[in-house]
């Protein structure tokens, strides 16, 4: 589609995986191994299925993987409370950085609004409605029982 370098949401998602780096590179102790890697595997995901997204052939597809991204920050800001929880990260790390996740994520679901928009009908094309195809059902078997 286009270059994923010029989307906003793609910066501040590659700044977040910077930082996510750091702050699981302060995270100190064996045990912590696994929690480490998936910080950064989360993070790394956020912003690689954007950059993967932006590659397909529809707006569709590109939706598709903004949706990935938006599990994978999820999955991140999971791995971010519990590395707060068991006092794995200080509070300023987790402040700062769980700050920049919810700006990636309003930034998502913003760019996932505006895809929707653009491939919803036209104003000249009547909107199916559930409440209108229900009474259509009901009309036809009351003329059906008649």
């Amino acid at each position: 589609m286009s270059d994923f370098k010029k989307l906003r949401v793609w910066r501040k998602a590659h700044a977040l995986t910077l930082n996510t780096h750091c702050v699981a590179g302060s995270i100190r102790g064996a045990h912590y191994a696994p929690l480490r890697s998936q910080m950064v595997r989360a993070a790394m995901s956020v912003s690689a299925n954007i950059v993967e997204g932006r590659e397909q052939k529809s707006e569709r597809d590109f939706a598709r993987f903004l949706g990935y991204a938006l599990g994978s920050s999820s999955e991140l800001e999971h791995h971010l409370i519990v590395a707060r929880d068991v006092r794995a990260i200080s509070h300023s790390d987790f402040s700062s950085t769980i700050s920049q996740l919810i700006d990636v994520q309003k930034m998502l679901h913003g760019l996932l609004a505006k895809l929707s928009l653009a491939k919803a009908p036209s104003s000249t094309q009547p909107v199916p409605s559930p409440l209108a195809d229900s009474a259509k059902r009901q009309a036809g078997s009351r003329r059906q029982r008649s």
